[in-house]
């Protein structure tokens, strides 16, 4: 059990700090909404990664495939991303005309309930996180032997580690609320639309042009190695 609680470790650690939509918004919701509006909107996220673990492992391995390389999933998640961060900048760009306080305001319910919601929706669009499990499943899969037990505590593992480090970037990105003017904020909002909207189109592209990206990705693969010899 010890050995495949180590082995998960890493790759939480792995998840806390891969670069994605999520990342960034949960250190903005942190910065200028504090660390209760961050805990309730990684909640969600975590939700939507215990929704595809579970497809990844009660599907088959063949059809699991055939969805997580759909190009239409890939335009549609896409689309999603793109026109919430459009709509994110439109927003925050006539916000910067009124008068903002920078202070944490206390959460209502409704607002819990929104930020969890906003989280779950905005990791559940990216297709790219159903392949990153369905890829665990598959290579660590065999090395637990289909498990039942074992598969729960690694996976487990992995998502408690990926909680506890993003614990540690939201108090530290609440740091950085007392140092947020109105301009700051709306530059930093205006930045985080900005970086959706780009992984947006990167899954929009890889809907629309899957070979000549995967072509792309291995003539990276093949000059890389070169340069390190």
């Amino acid at each position: 059990m010890l050995q495949d609680i180590f082995a998960a470790i890493p790759l939480g650690i792995f998840l806390a700090f891969l670069l994605g939509p999520v990342f960034f918004v949960l250190l903005e919701t942190a910065a200028i909404k504090g660390f209760r509006a961050a805990l309730c909107f990684d909640f969600g996220v975590i939700i939507a990664d215990i929704v595809f673990l579970s497809i990844a492992y009660f599907s088959t391995n063949k059809l699991l495939t055939s969805i997580k390389d759909d190009p239409a999933l890939f335009i549609f998640g896409g689309a999603i991303l793109a026109t919430y961060g459009t709509i994110t900048y439109v927003k925050e760009k006539k916000s910067l005309k009124k008068k903002e306080v920078v202070e944490v305001r206390k959460l209502k319910k409704s607002d819990v309930f929104g930020l969890m919601v906003k989280g779950f929706l905005l990791n559940f669009v990216n297709i790219g996180v159903l392949g990153f499990w369905l890829g665990l499943i598959i290579v660590f899969g065999p090395q637990l032997k289909m498990n039942p037990d074992r598969l729960l505590i690694f996976f487990s593992t992995v998502l408690i580690t990926y909680f506890v480090i993003d614990l540690l970037k939201i108090l530290l990105a609440k740091k950085l609320n007392h140092k947020l003017t109105p301009k700051r904020i709306y530059l930093f909002k205006k930045g985080i639309s900005i970086l959706i909207i780009v992984f947006g189109l990167i899954l929009i592209s890889r809907g629309l042009f899957p070979s000549e990206l995967e072509q792309l990705e291995n003539k990276m693969e093949n000059i890389i190695p070169e340069k390190t010899e």
